[in-house]
């Protein structure tokens, strides 16, 4: 490959991720580009490729595409689609505008319910219908009352694109979601033949949409180096049809797979076919490979002194892993993130759930930005502690952090931040909300944190002054035993004590709740649900989500298995991806079972549905009385000397 004396960088993010604001991988890779003096750009193809769908030209080559199916391929929902077309056709722009801030007045006709074709997803409105409503009143009143338009409108706005994917799925490509596209192609493969096979097959019309988005791209920027940032396995497929367009129109760019999908499970890689789309692929924080990188490609470095980099061996078409080693880029040295390039003004403010804390996910374009790199606790067994973006904790001075968001506010005109840290710290969280308010800087924030006994009621007030608007955190199984077993630091009682801090300061609190650990029996599972059920009755958390556990080779649980009571499965030969792996739990319990249950409970608490009732109704079969005292929670929140420490 020819010298680049002026290498002119591209950072891509590929379909799909996320439709209300941009990964923020590539603000971060540009920013610091952009600080050591590289021309770099950057485009966002996951939201060029749903706007491209979410159009009526788009719609219309959908329904063509469903034309040409047989008659026993026209399921009810593509022929319901196809009869109410013209509906579709003409409503799809102004709704698009509505979700984008751009027609806000909108939101009255969409709200009335006459305005948009409504198909099988409005069907989940039936859920919300309060038992006191008289029939044939509005389902969505105790959500939004009178008021609440907007957001209303929203909600119904987000139904009626989810109608629409399903369309896609059932008539384009069965692997299609808004969130991710193609997952299962990736997600702890260890072969790349799903991949290829998926590779060359004809272009569907999504592949075709992405093939000239991608063009577009080149002809735009007429970059040296693509880059492409693949957080997700749902973000792999795409990301390869880009470097097949990419190395179908020139060969000569270089192309560069990145981010947290291959920091996590490529860290093995054999598979060379993999760079007949990509020329290299680098690990963990980009900055420093990246240097390296292009010092090569300009002729200044030689391929044995990359960085933290697969490439293919010419000679023998082997894959080969270069690292020399080079210390890593500061995380007070890596620069502000830069938005410029996107088109903040296009992403979508979607409300799929009305709870108000669930929704700071889709709804609202936020600011990513991080406090820290890596955790400073990095000891939970489920989690890759191993891996750098956890192992190696690096922080940067509150006044440096400030600058950076003054001039994120200054470049997007937006004050709305997500801090997007594996665990913020607390030490950094409380210096931050004192330069904020030092510098009387206004602005609002939610992030991720460690319910630890640090977080007092003071500090939940500081953070609320400094714009704090919610925060999420780890309460896992909600099982003291398990949690000492997964070696969380924190106790269920502590959890209660924290989360209602913040919440008495005006905070709303997620939590990320896990079932399925080793050695979890059904009755920890059911008295972890009362637990839960407890924390949503007190006040002490207004959202949350049950997530298996699923055991990773980087876990200390997948390091150590017996220490955890558990056996490993063997896996198959890996030359692609590794990441989950299987066990035997000696326990039996049928933890997918028990999750149909706990799912349906959480999702029912967060809309302040049956919190006073037994948890055993959730579960659709026989499970075994809750141990947990009835109002241990409440007991707990009374001090610590008065918290019921028996189970009952």
């Amino acid at each position: 490959m020819p010298p680049l004396p002026a290498t002119r960088v591209l950072s891509l993010i590929p379909p799909m991720t996320q439709l209300n604001t941009p990964y923020p991988s590539t603000a971060y890779l540009t920013g610091f580009l952009r600080s050591r003096g590289i021309h770099a750009a950057q485009a966002d193809l996951a939201l060029g490729l749903a706007l491209r769908l979410l159009s009526a030209d788009g719609l219309r080559a959908v329904r063509e595409t469903i034309e040409a199916l047989g008659a026993a391929q026209r399921t009810p929902r593509l022929a319901g689609f196809a009869d109410r077309f013209e509906a579709y056709a003409v409503t799809i722009g102004p709704a698009i505008a509505f979700l984008q801030g751009r027609d806000p007045t909108l939101a009255h006709r969409i709200a009335g319910r006459s305005f948009l074709p409504e198909g099988p997803r409005f069907a989940s409105l039936d859920v919300y219908q309060d038992p006191d409503e008289p029939e044939g009143g509005d389902p969505m009143a105790w959500a939004f009352g009178a008021l609440g338009v907007s957001d209303r409108a929203r909600h119904l706005a987000t139904l009626y694109l989810n109608d629409i994917a399903d369309v896609v799925r059932e008539a384009v490509d069965p692997r299609f979601e808004f969130v991710r596209y193609a997952e299962r192609l990736a997600q702890s493969q260890p072969t790349f033949e799903p991949l290829a096979q998926a590779l060359a097959a004809p272009r569907n019309l999504l592949d075709d949409w992405l093939h000239e988005l991608t063009l577009a791209e080149l002809q735009r920027h007429r970059p040296g180096v693509v880059l492409l940032s693949v957080p997700f396995p749902g973000a792999v497929y795409a990301a390869l049809r880009i470097a097949q367009s990419i190395k179908a129109q020139d060969p000569g760019i270089a192309t560069v797979l990145g981010g947290g999908f291959v920091n996590t499970e490529l860290r093995e890689l054999a598979e060379p076919r993999l760079f007949d789309f990509f020329d290299f692929v680098t690990l963990d924080a980009g900055e420093r490979p990246l240097l390296a990188l292009l010092e090569h490609l300009e002729g200044r470095r030689s391929r044995s002194r990359l960085v933290r980099s697969f490439c293919r061996d010419a000679a023998t078409a082997t894959v080969r892993y270069v690292d020399l080693a080079e210390p890593d880029i500061a995380f007070a040295e890596v620069g502000t993130p830069t938005w410029d390039g996107l088109p903040l003004d296009r992403y979508l403010s979607l409300l799929d759930l009305l709870n108000p804390m669930h929704r700071l996910w889709s709804d609202g374009r936020w600011n990513k930005l991080t406090v820290a790199h890596g955790c400073y606790w990095k000891k939970c067994s489920f989690c890759d502690v191993g891996l750098d973006y956890i192992s190696r904790y690096d922080v940067a001075s509150a006044q440096t952090l400030v600058d950076r968001i003054e001039a994120i506010v200054a470049e997007t005109g937006q004050t709305g931040f997500h801090f997007v840290d594996e665990a913020a710290p607390p030490k950094s969280l409380k210096a931050l909300a004192a330069e904020l308010q030092r510098r009387r800087v206004a602005i609002s924030w939610w992030g991720n944190i460690r319910f630890e006994k640090t977080f007092t009621p003071a500090l939940c007030r500081q953070l609320a002054d400094s714009g704090c608007i919610a925060i999420s955190g780890g309460l896992e199984v909600a099982s003291d035993r398990l949690l000492a077993l997964m070696n969380k630091g924190v106790s269920v009682d502590q959890v209660a004590r924290v989360t209602k801090g913040f919440a008495d300061a005006g905070i709303l609190v997620h939590a990320y709740l896990m079932y399925g650990f080793p050695t979890q029996t059904v009755q920890d599972t059911v008295d972890a649900l009362e637990y839960v059920r407890q924390l949503f009755a007190e006040g002490c958390i207004q959202s949350g989500f049950f997530h298996r556990f699923a055991c990773t080779v980087h876990s200390p649980v997948g390091r150590d298995p017996q220490a955890y009571g558990v056996t490993l499965l063997p896996l198959p030969p890996v030359s692609f991806a590794k990441n989950d792996i299987g066990f035997v739990d000696p326990t039996g319990c049928d933890h997918d079972a028990l999750g149909v249950g706990l799912k349906k409970a959480v999702y029912n608490f967060m809309h302040g549905i049956g919190l006073d009732e037994d948890v055993r109704a959730w579960f659709d079969f026989p499970v075994p009385k809750p141990k947990v005292a009835r109002h241990r929670i409440a007991r707990a929140l009374a001090g610590p000397m008065a918290r019921d420490t028996q189970h009952r």
